[in-house]
C-alpha cells in the first residue's frame, strides 16, 4: 500500500510540475497587468491566465516565461493580451496559446533545450497573424504598419484581407502597411538588413543598469523618509498608479518613527542604482537608498 501511495504522490508531483503556468519572469518598470477588470502594477512571479492584459510604459521591458520553454519579450509602450493559453509542457501534451500584440514590439524565442517541445501558438500583431510551431521571431504593431521578422524556424503569416504566406527562410520579414486599399497585392517577404535587425532586437531586450527586476532579485530601492503616514501613502499611491509595485515599511518607534517607500527585487546593486536614479528624476524624491534585501518580495 505504501508503494502505491508513493507512486500516486510521485505522479501528482509530476503533474504539478508539468502544469506550471505562464508567468512574469523579469520586468523593467513601469508596467501594469489588468486581470478580471482590475489594473495594478506588474511584478515578477505573477502567473498569467487567459484574458490578462499587460501594458508597458516608457523605457519598460517585460519577459514572460511560457510553460513549454518559450519566452515572450515585450518592449516599451506595448499592449499585450493573453487570449487563450494552456499549461502543457510540450512533452506530454501540446502547448497551445493565442497571444495578441495590440501595440508595440515583441519577440518570441525558445531555449535550445525546448526546441523540440510541441507547441501551437498563434500570435496576432494587430492586423497580422503568425502561426508558430517552433521558432524565433520578432514583430511590432506600429501606427503605420505591422511587421513580423523570422529569425529562425518557419511560420505561416496572414494579414487581414490577404492570403496566407509561408515563411521558412531565416532573417526575412513581412510588413503589412495600415490603411491599404482593398484588393492590393499581398505584402512581399524580403531579407532583413542586419543593422536594422540589431536595432529591432534592442527594442525588446533588457537594458543594462535600467532596473532589471526578478522574483529572486536581492536588492531594494528606498525612497524618501516621510515622518507622516499620509505622506508615505501619497508617494506609494503615485508610484503604483505609475506602474511601480511599491510598498511601505515602518522604521523606528515613537518620535523616531518614519516610513520608507520601497521597491524590491532588483538583481544587482547596479540595476537598483539605475532604477533609483530614474525614480528620483521622475518623482522628484530625495536621493534613493540602495541596499541588499535577499529575502524580501514585492
Amino acid at each position: 500500500m505504501r508503494a502505491v501511495l508513493t507512486l500516486f504522490a510521485g505522479l501528482a508531483l509530476s503533474q504539478a510540475v508539468l502544469a506550471a503556468p505562464a508567468s512574469v519572469e523579469a520586468v523593467q518598470f513601469p508596467a501594469w497587468i489588468e486581470h478580471a477588470g482590475v489594473k495594478k502594477p506588474l511584478h515578477p512571479g505573477i502567473a498569467l491566465v487567459a484574458g490578462d492584459r499587460i501594458t508597458t510604459g516608457p523605457g519598460a521591458r517585460v519577459y514572460l516565461q511560457l510553460p513549454e520553454g518559450s519566452r515572450v519579450k515585450l518592449g516599451e509602450n506595448a499592449s499585450f493580451v493573453v487570449d487563450k493559453i494552456n499549461t502543457d509542457d510540450g512533452k506530454t501534451g501540446v502547448f497551445r496559446s493565442a497571444l495578441n500584440v495590440i501595440k508595440g514590439a515583441f519577440r518570441f524565442t525558445t531555449d535550445a533545450v525546448a526546441k523540440n517541445n510541441r507547441r501551437e501558438v498563434d500570435i496576432r500583431v494587430a492586423t497580422v497573424t503568425a502561426g508558430i510551431r517552433g521558432t524565433d521571431l520578432w514583430g511590432k504593431a506600429a501606427d503605420d504598419k505591422d511587421l513580423v521578422c523570422l529569425l529562425e524556424g518557419k511560420i505561416a503569416v496572414k494579414s487581414d484581407g490577404q492570403p496566407e504566406q509561408q515563411m521558412d527562410q531565416a532573417l526575412t520579414f513581412y510588413v503589412a502597411p495600415k490603411g491599404g486599399a482593398s484588393g492590393e497585392a499581398p505584402p512581399a517577404v524580403a531579407p532583413v538588413d542586419m543593422e536594422k535587425l540589431k536595432l529591432w532586437a534592442a527594442e525588446t531586450d533588457l537594458v543594462v543598469a535600467a532596473g532589471e527586476n526578478r522574483a529572486k532579485g536581492g536588492w531594494r530601492v528606498s525612497l524618501a523618509k516621510p515622518g507622516k503616514l499620509a505622506d508615505a501613502l501619497a508617494l506609494y499611491d503615485q508610484l503604483r498608479a505609475s506602474g511601480y509595485p511599491a510598498r511601505i515599511r515602518t522604521v523606528g518607534t515613537g518620535k523616531n518613527k518614519y516610513y520608507r517607500v520601497q521597491l524590491v527585487g532588483y538583481v544587482s546593486e547596479i540595476e537598483a542604482q539605475g532604477a533609483g536614479q530614474k525614480l528620483q528624476a521622475q518623482f522628484a524624491t530625495p536621493a534613493a537608498d540602495v541596499d541588499p534585501a535577499p529575502n524580501e518580495k514585492s
